[in-house]
């Protein structure tokens, strides 16, 4: 099979019919063989009965996955990267904002470029201020932290995938965000972009508006950044930094000690060490040191002991 189309929704019956029409039409035309999987996250509309509806007239064509309640974007596409059979994986959006007439491009991109990926760049956006102002901050930062250089839209639903790299990723909580990251560490490097058209919303309202949005995006990318530098030895941070910190403390009270020493020992009036608000910070520098140590040695027991300790991407075995 050519190509596998995963598209997450939720409350989009509106957009499904036309989206699954222009997607068949696209593959007609370039004669592609292909499977669509929707994945139903939980729309209490009418969702469900229209996907049916389509695998009822073409079972060999169009697939669902039906979640009992709404998980979120990352858990559908990981259900759909489960069961996408094609050479090349696209992920879209229900919602008509992304082209199908981008897929046989972002094909080609794949199977003769080379590419492990090809990310969506919308480099014109019909999105209110409030949203793309914020989306090109969050972008620059996850550039800067994840080394990819060349993508400026990373949260781009449309995205063209070769078929190991969705078998090798885990995309969880709301990591779809950072699927070229995830890719990136476990050894699909070659990563390119492609300027995509976006189109303004036809039906309904975005599902994915809100501050928080931007909050999480932030903490879960420190959070993997964390992971993917740290993730297999948390000793070499939390050690380190123990160390550095219990070494500080550790200078500040045998300075402290000896100078009420040489006091001593000189007859100079000397208040008691207990006064000096140095002997509290020498304190507390030892004693956060020696857990941050702790820290760092209770994570390496844990990750020794994990069931994914030796979970390498292997590319081939003979």
């Amino acid at each position: 099979m050519d190509i596998s189309v995963v598209i997450p929704l939720y409350n989009e019956d509106e957009s499904i019919p036309e989206l699954y029409a222009w997607i068949e039409r696209v593959m007609k035309e370039n004669g592609f063989s292909y499977e669509v999987i929707f994945i139903n996250d939980g729309s209490t509309d009418r969702s469900w009965e229209i996907i049916s509806e389509l695998n009822k007239k073409q079972p060999d064509v169009v697939k669902g996955i039906k979640f009992r309640r709404n998980y979120g974007k990352s858990p559908a596409l990981y259900c759909g990267f489960e069961q996408a059979q094609g050479d090349v994986v696209i992920t879209m959006d229900a919602d008509l904002q992304d082209s199908p007439d981008e897929i046989p491009e972002l094909y080609r991109m794949i199977k003769e470029d080379g590419y492990d990926l090809v990310s969506g760049y919308k480099q014109k956006r019909y999105d209110p201020i409030s949203k793309t102002i914020p989306t090109k901050l969050f972008n620059a930062t996850a550039r800067k932290i994840s080394g990819i250089k060349n993508l400026h839209d990373f949260n781009c639903g449309l995205k063209a995938y070769r078929k190991a790299v969705v078998k090798n990723i885990e995309v969880y909580g709301e990591m779809h965000r950072y699927i070229p990251y995830l890719a990136k560490n476990a050894g699909f490097d070659k990563i390119g972009e492609k300027v995509v058209q976006h189109q303004a919303r036809k039906y309904g309202s975005s599902k994915f508006m809100g501050l928080n949005r931007f909050v999480n995006g932030y903490l879960d990318l420190l959070t993997l950044w964390f992971l993917s530098t740290f993730g297999k030895k948390p000793m070499h941070v939390f050690g380190f930094l123990g160390t550095v910190m219990f070494f500080i403390g550790f200078v500040a009270a045998v300075w402290i000690g000896a100078d009420k020493l040489w006091c001593l020992a000189h007859h100079i009036p000397q208040r008691l060490v207990t006064d000096s608000p140095f002997f509290y910070i020498a304190l507390t520098m030892m004693l956060m040191g020696t857990q941050l140590f702790l820290t760092g040695f209770l994570g390496d027991l844990i990750s020794r002991s994990s069931s994914g300790r030796n979970d390498y991407q292997i590319e081939e075995t003979i």
